[in-house]
């Protein structure tokens, strides 16, 4: 009784959607299997809501409902391990809050060092984009653009050029430092990601050397990308695809 009276203490005490997990509990290991069982019974009685195995949240209350965790929260455990970082949003809701798009998919896409299968959380499919570059706080701004690049044709809710076209703006914006940052990271990824870098830096009049030694000069590369929004793409192979 004294334990099931702790933990709805600290259950009460923990924010609406903190996703926890056993541990966060601080008690002996051998009251896990009781624990579980409370957990058990507080789930099914509606009390907390259960994400996966052994990961739990408690539900913030709307008008319009139950909220889940947020999108970082439910996945915290791929982004960050023993203090560093080791995984960083990718897909549909990185490129939202780039204002590449407005719209939001059920599948959380995540950028890892290490590969994974995808897994199902809370009702969304949770998967895992293979990243050779390191993944750290100053690495990630760089790495989702690059991800947007490699993305381009999937991206919802846009087209390939209208993405362009803000990806444009959000290199524009990067530093000297950065922006060689982005030269070097994009090495690691296809060509056709490394010829969209080649164009946007000589488009915005960087250096892109590095990027250009990197390719094969009779590779051509069929992106749906008018002259209009990158005028240098031609320079790069960068070719829209016949239409029939």
């Amino acid at each position: 009784m004294i334990v099931a009276n702790q933990v709805r203490e600290k259950i009460d005490a923990f924010q609406a959607g903190y996703v926890f997990t056993l541990s966060d509990f601080g008690l002996d290991a051998s009251c896990d299997l009781a624990l579980a069982k409370l957990l058990s019974r507080m789930t099914a009685a509606g009390e907390i809501k259960r994400v996966s195995k052994g990961k739990y949240y408690k539900p913030k209350q709307t008008v319009f409902g139950q909220l889940k965790p947020s999108y970082d929260e439910l996945v915290k455990d791929f982004l960050e391990k023993d203090g560093e970082m080791i995984g960083y949003l990718s897909g549909p809701i990185a490129f939202s809050r780039m204002g590449l798009t407005t719209q939001i998919s059920s599948n959380i896409i995540i950028g890892s060092n290490k590969y994974r299968r995808p897994v199902e959380r809370a009702g969304y499919k949770v998967s895992f984009l293979l990243q050779e570059n390191p993944i750290n706080k100053d690495s990630v701004e760089i790495l989702q653009i690059l991800d947007a690049i490699k993305l381009i044709r999937e991206i919802p809710g846009t087209t390939p050029a209208d993405a362009c076209a803000v990806i444009i703006e959000l290199v524009k914006s990067l530093d000297e430092n950065r922006s060689r940052e982005l030269e070097q990271f994009s090495l690691k990824y296809t060509s056709y990601v490394r010829a969209m870098v080649g164009a946007i830096l000589e488009y915005l009049g960087r250096p892109a050397d590095a990027v250009r030694r990197s390719i094969n000069g009779v590779s051509s590369y069929k992106l749906p990308i008018p002259e209009s929004v990158l005028p240098t793409k031609n320079n790069w192979n960068i070719n829209e695809p016949t239409r029939k």
